[in-house]
């Protein structure tokens, strides 16, 4: 079993200078840099320090991870962000995790006594709003469906077609913006009954950096794609 981390990158240079070197040799098989364009020196630094880095020839985080997947060696993948939400020292815990035989393992914000100190009332509000719905709509059993923070089988990208548009163009067309990957990988994980598990793991406060959380506009979409999954996908 091996494992690879994605790292996902857009102006995070305060953050990766500060959380990278906190992951220790041996704790991930590989580590990929996903750059979604940084201007402040992120690229930059990354391969300095030896990383690979992937330059995103297409904007958003799903694209991201579309045009990571040739690069991918690791049975697993781990998406991680390096803006200081996601805490590298639980890295180990995770993989043991994974190693226990699950599809998907989370990194859950809110799990027995994890806490996320990056919500506000609307951010907590929705996480729970959009955990719940996926929960009752789809069978789950999720205490935290939306977090990035997690690993899962590589194929799940191309089994649970989240490489193709189908899942993603009516919501991104809505909204007139791109979205990320994580609450249909939650969905159609559900909808499969794979194995899914979960760790606590709290979620500290961003460094540095802008918050590029859209809430109103991926709220919407990501509401669409819960009401949709109900009639189609199987």
């Amino acid at each position: 079993m091996k494992f690879t981390l994605i790292v996902m990158t857009l102006n995070e240079i305060d953050g990766m200078k500060m959380i990278m070197p906190r992951i220790q040799k041996g704790w991930v098989d590989q580590i990929l840099i996903i750059d979604g364009g940084s201007t402040d020196g992120t690229i930059e630094w990354s391969e300095e320090v030896g990383y690979d880095v992937i330059r995103q020839t297409k904007t958003g985080l799903r694209h991201g991870y579309n045009e990571a997947i040739p690069h991918i060696r690791g049975d697993y993948v781990i998406t991680f962000s390096p803006d200081g939400n996601s805490i590298p020292e639980l890295l180990p815990n995770l993989v043991d995790k994974l190693k226990e035989g699950y599809d998907m393992v989370i990194v859950s914000r809110y799990l027995d006594n994890a806490k996320s100190e990056d919500d506000d009332i609307i951010t907590a509000f929705g996480n729970w709003l959009f955990t719940a719905s996926i929960n009752l709509f789809h069978g789950a059993a999720y205490t935290d469906a939306m977090v990035m923070y997690r690993g899962y089988k590589t194929k799940l990208l191309s089994d649970l077609d989240l490489d193709k548009e189908e899942g993603f163009s009516r919501a991104e067309k809505l909204v007139q913006t791109d979205i990320g990957t994580e609450p249909l990988l939650s969905i159609r994980a559900a909808k499969r009954k794979l194995n899914i598990g979960e760790i606590p793991g709290d979620e500290p406060a961003r460094i540095g950096g802008e918050r590029k959380l859209k809430i109103i506009r991926w709220g919407v979409a990501y509401y669409f794609q819960i009401l949709r999954e109900i009639f189609i996908w199987k």
